[in-house]
C-alpha cells in the first residue's frame, strides 16, 4: 500500500515545534478525510519542549523556559538537534488498536537501532525503546513514543535520540519517569550517529511494515464545481 514519506528538515534546517505541528494539523484532516495517502514526516526540530496531556504543573520547568502544551498522551519531553522525530499520519486498521500500533512503532525502532549493532528492549508497563540497565544502573529510554489518535488518524509519533546532547534532560524527570534515564544511539555505540546516519534505515522499516502500520484506502479526489 501507499505510505508516503517526508523528509522535513534535517540539520542544518531545523524545523520549528509550532509550524511543524501545524503542518500536521493540516496533514492530519485531509488524511482522515481520505484526500490525501497516509503520511510520515521525519525531522529533526530546533530545541523545544513540549507537555502531553498528564504533565502536571510541578513537573514544568521552573526557570521559564518556553513549554508548548499538545495533545499527545505522556508527559513533559525535550525535542532538538541530534534527536530523529517521526510522525507518523495514518488511518488505523479497525478494529483500532492503539496499543498495538505503539508496540509496531516500537518494534520498527528495536529493528532500526539492532542494525547499528544496538540491543532495545520493551519495558513492561512503559512505552518506547529502552536499553536494559544492569546492576544497579537504571534502565535508559533511546526512543520516545508519545500520539494522538482522532478520526481513526494517528498524530505526533516517535523520537528516536540519535546524537543529542543530553543535558537538557537534567532539567526535568524525562516523560515523569523518576527511576530511569536517557542515553543516545552514539553513547551506546561508542561512535557519532546522526539522524541523517539513520533515517534511510527508518524509511526502509517503515515501508516494510506499511501494511500493519495503517488501512489501506484510495485517496477521494475533490470534485471541482462551476
Amino acid at each position: 500500500m501507499a505510505l508516503d514519506i517526508e523528509r522535513v528538515g534535517f540539520a542544518p534546517d531545523y524545523v520549528d515545534y509550532r509550524e511543524a505541528l501545524a503542518l500536521q494539523e493540516e496533514i492530519h484532516g485531509r488524511v482522515s478525510r481520505k484526500e490525501q495517502q497516509n503520511t510520515v514526516l521525519l525531522l529533526e526540530h530546533e530545541p523545544v519542549f513540549t507537555a502531553g496531556k498528564r504533565t502536571e504543573p510541578h513537573e514544568y520547568p521552573q526557570d521559564g523556559t518556553d513549554v508548548v502544551p499538545i495533545d499527545r498522551g505522556g508527559k513533559l519531553t525535550w525535542h532538538g538537534p541530534g534527536m530523529l522525530v517521526g510522525y507518523p499520519i495514518v488511518r488505523l486498521p479497525e478494529p483500532i488498536d492503539v496499543v498495538a500500533y505503539v508496540r509496531l512503532l516500537e518494534e520498527i525502532l528495536i529493528d532500526v537501532i539492532a542494525d547499528f549493532g544496538i540491543e532495545g528492549h520493551r519495558v513492561e508497563g512503559r512505552s518506547g525503546v529502552w536499553i536494559l540497565g544492569e546492576g544497579i544502573e537504571p534502565d535508559r529510554k533511546i526512543a520516545a513514543i508519545g500520539i494522538r489518535v482522532s478520526r481513526r488518524t494517528t498524530m505526533h509519533g516517535f523520537a528516536l535520540n540519535c546524537s543529542n546532547d543530553l543535558a537538557a534532560f537534567s532539567s526535568f524527570i524525562p516523560c515523569g519517569i523518576t527511576d530511569a534515564s536517557v542515553t543516545t544511539m552514539s553513547a551506546q555505540a561508542g561512535r557519532n550517529i546522526t539522524p541523517s546516519d539513520v533515517v534511510e534505515r527508518v524509511e526502509r522499516e517503515l515501508a516494510a511494515q506499511a501494511d500493519r502500520l495503517a488501512a489501506q484506502f484510495t485517496v477521494e479526489q475533490e470534485t471541482a464545481t462551476a
